[in-house]
């Protein structure tokens, strides 16, 4: 699979079962299913799982798509490392970072819009339009997707 970069929301283990998918290869629905729908590290050991278990896959694609599944876990722990570290601090900007973020891309939206409707003439180059946008929904997608993923995992641990 060589070097990762995570794009759109992906997961490695989700572009692994795509690639064989797209190779003819037959995996099994439920599989598709749990990794489509993968919100947490109990999710990635429930599709880890399956994928052990599943008779249709030869031994070299379970150890590439468990390969694969590994790193995401990795990746999600570290993510969650990092997040907590940060709420740990002293600092206010370290703790409210992502909070203070969400409303500044708000805002800024906020008063394009505003400006754009009053304003004759006042016209904002489509570059800024389509990063401020890339930007929204990455910080949208990823606060808002993993304070769910947090209750969640809250709520199946008790």
């Amino acid at each position: 699979m060589g070097d990762y970069k995570k794009k759109n929301g992906t997961t490695r283990i989700g572009d692994a079962l795509r690639w064989l998918v797209k190779q003819g290869k037959e995996v099994a629905p439920e599989i598709l299913t749990i990794a489509g729908n993968v919100t947490g590290i109990e999710a990635l050991n429930e599709l880890s799982t399956k994928i052990k278990g599943d008779t249709g896959l030869s031994e070299t694609d379970k150890q590439m798509l468990l390969e694969e599944l590994r790193y995401d876990m990795i990746e999600m722990q570290e993510t969650t490392k990092r997040w907590v570290s940060d709420n740990q601090t002293d600092s206010y900007l370290t703790r409210n970072i992502r909070p203070l973020t969400l409303a500044f891309l708000t805002a800024t939206l906020f008063i394009y819009i505003i400006l754009d409707s009053t304003l004759q003439g006042f016209n904002i180059d489509s570059h800024w339009i389509d990063l401020l946008s890339s930007l929204m929904l990455l910080v949208y997608g990823g606060y808002f997707g993993m304070r769910s993923a947090e209750k969640i995992t809250k709520h199946w641990k008790k």
